[in-house]
């Protein structure tokens, strides 16, 4: 019988042993993934995948089989992943409505994991594991009614079903029995011809809207992808044809070889006045006016306040009497913010150490780059003791003062906007509470102020505004019909010791209801126009479109979203703010020029320091670079 000295030295071989089981599960990773650069860790934390950093569970010290399964099907998942989806494909194939979009997301995920399972018998019995695992930790092996079981996983296990002829795990048989039935009777057909070319990712996609249309979800695919490639194909024609011309119009007037040089010289400065007319006219940036008062020569940017541009947009607000802006500690009293304050910190505890650590690393960063340093021989400043011999020796000597720079950061302010709609409840909200309390204290020691804001409205569905329009005898076309909340959890000047109380708030129940993230966003940023910091950055965090039931019940139904990609649009062109944003489980990125999507909050950390630490390492100029983009038109 073994000894319990025999059984320790045995454990402490097999943790020994740990190491050569990780480098061989990355090296797997990497392979699979067809990329040598990806940085593979192992971690206590939440599995994630940003950019080429993928984290994968820690090995226990008592690792069984199907735990090792399980990291190893974790893994699989990501590199498949990285190998087999294009982003920007998914992103322009992707449906706009949220609920259209979980299905889109989930199925393609399945078809990701397929490629997998088909091609390595192994990958397939790893996958499997990993999601018998995801799903029984989500408990969905309880579901009983259909509220309680979501459709865009019953779609995705159904589709990996027919792809892989692999039953669903055991802990989601509950949520896909609950749909089968519902799911083959709407889209049987559908179903089968998703298993053609799972390879072609696009053709894929065109399967997926086309069962989506099926589910009668028709109306949240917005504009046909196919539509906007011929759309940019038959402008890029038009383009080349034209330049076409100007060429054969240069090359006829450049043969008469008898022109004395002034007219020749004239005839240039003509030309290069009538092409740069041409650019104004198709740049849709001004409108005609604008053009005829810029002298030849002059900067495109109109020297005018943001606030002043003219009005592109359709969007109205029926009435802004019922609006609030509000700071936190107004909402509730100091003794209920001390209560949840106690109550966030307890929910995150184990949080802390993460976020600190990125925080730290954060500060380490900034530091590195505010390295003190003094101008000397100056007329006026602080005296420099190391020239007092020259003001004995030369009395008339001025220059004996010094100043020190001032850094890059001191004049800097960062705004974090949080969304708090009812869809960030839970998770979410405290993740993102924590994130911007502990962000807050490191860029304070770096000398940048900070300033935390939140947005949502004062009712479901529509408060005293939409009241008003009933008394009104509901006018045509109204325009956002709820009355918002904006909060101010902490302004920029205000230390972080007396406003961290108030991040507590987003704990109360009843607080979190719906978004409207255009009009948030142009308050933000009217309030960090207002700072005498000459950079101004502005960071939004949200989990979701704009989504109010009142506004879009009597208007068209992308009227807020429309509404949001004109704000950005403005931001992005003609304003100072350096305007980045974070999706939590959200494609943001085909709203926002500078954006990262995370599929997990608790990724929310990580993204939102790296984010920042790389945007600080930009001068301003470099992060305010002239966009690409045309302004949006109004829309008719």
């Amino acid at each position: 019988m073994a000894s319990s000295g025999d059984n320790s030295k045995r454990n402490a071989q097999k943790g020994a042993n740990r190491e050569p089981m990780k480098q061989a599960l990355a090296n797997c990773v990497r392979s699979i993934a067809q990329n040598n650069e990806l940085e593979v860790t192992f971690s206590g934390d939440h599995p994630s995948m940003v950019g080429n950093q993928v984290r994968l569970p820690e090995l226990g010290k008592k690792l069984t089989k199907k735990q090792l399964a399980i990291s190893r099907g974790v893994g699989d998942a990501m590199a498949l992943r990285q190998a087999c989806h294009n982003a920007k494909t998914h992103t322009k194939m992707a449906p706009e409505g949220d609920n259209a979009r979980a299905i889109f997301d989930a199925v393609e995920q399945a078809r990701i994991e397929a490629i997998g399972a088909s091609r390595m018998a192994g990958a397939a019995d790893n996958l499997a594991h990993m999601l018998d695992d995801k799903y029984g930790k989500q408990n969905y092996s309880a579901a009983q009614e259909r509220n309680e079981a979501p459709l865009e996983e019953a779609v995705a296990m159904v589709v990996r079903e027919r792809l892989t002829g692999q039953k669903p795990p055991e802990n989601i048989h509950a949520v896909v029995n609950l749909w089968r039935e519902w799911i083959e009777q709407k889209a049987g057909d559908k179903l089968d011809a998703l298993g053609s070319d799972i390879e072609n990712q696009e053709s894929f996609a065109e399967a997926i809207r086309d069962l989506l249309v099926a589910f009668d979800m028709g109306d949240e695919l917005g504009e046909d992808p196919s539509e906007d490639d011929d759309n940019q194909e038959s402008e890029s024609d038009a383009e080349e044809e034209e330049q076409d011309g100007q060429r054969d119009n240069e090359e006829s007037t450049g043969e008469d070889d008898g022109q004395p040089e002034e007219m020749e010289s004239d005839s240039d400065e003509e030309q290069e006045g009538q092409m740069e007319a041409s650019e104004a006219e198709s740049g849709d940036d001004f409108d005609d006016s604008d053009q005829e008062e810029e002298s030849p020569g002059e900067s495109q940017r109109p020297d005018l306040p943001f606030s002043e541009l003219p009005a592109d947009s359709d969007y109205q607000i029926f009435t802004p009497k019922f609006d609030e802006e509000v700071m936190a500690e107004e909402l509730c009293d100091a003794a209920e913010l001390e209560r949840l304050r106690a109550f966030l910190d307890k929910q995150l505890a184990h949080l802390q150490g993460v976020v600190g650590r990125l925080a730290n690393r954060l500060q380490r960063r900034l530091m590195a780059q505010q390295n003190r340093g003094w101008d000397f021989d100056l007329e006026e400043g602080h005296l420099d003791t190391a020239k007092l011999t020259r003001i004995i020796t030369d009395p008339m000597t001025p220059l004996s003062f010094k100043m020190e720079r001032e850094t890059v950061f001191r004049d800097t302010v960062v705004t974090l906007l949080l969304d708090n709609s009812g869809s960030m409840r839970g998770r979410p909200i405290t993740v993102a509470a924590t994130c911007a309390d502990i962000l807050a204290r490191t860029l304070e020691r770096c000398g940048v102020k900070v300033e935390i804001l939140g947005f949502t409205t004062k009712a479901w569905k529509g408060g005293q505004a939409r009241e008003q329009w009933l008394k009104q005898e509901k006018p045509a076309n109204p325009g956002r019909l709820n009355d918002l909340r904006h909060i101010i959890y902490k302004s920029a000047d205000a230390p972080w010791r007396r406003a961290r109380p108030n991040l507590g708030l987003m704990m109360r129940e009843g607080l979190l209801k719906e978004n409207i993230d255009g009009e948030a966003l142009l308050w933000a940023h009217e309030r960090l126009m207002n700072r005498p910091e000459q950079r101004r950055i502005l960071m939004m965090i949200s989990d979701g479109a704009p989504v109010d039931d009142s506004t879009l019940s009597v208007n068209p139904g992308n009227y807020l979203e429309r509404h949001l990609r004109h704000v950005i649009e403005d931001i992005e062109t003609y304003s100072p703010v350096e305007l980045l944003a974070i999706g939590i489980g959200h494609d943001v990125t085909r709203y926002y020029e500078r954006a990262v999507t995370i599929v997990d909050a608790e990724e929310l950390a990580g993204a939102i320091t790296e984010q920042l630490a790389d945007l600080f390492e930009e001068t301003p100029e470099q992060a305010k670079k002239p966009q690409k983009r045309k302004r949006l038109k109004k829309a008719s």
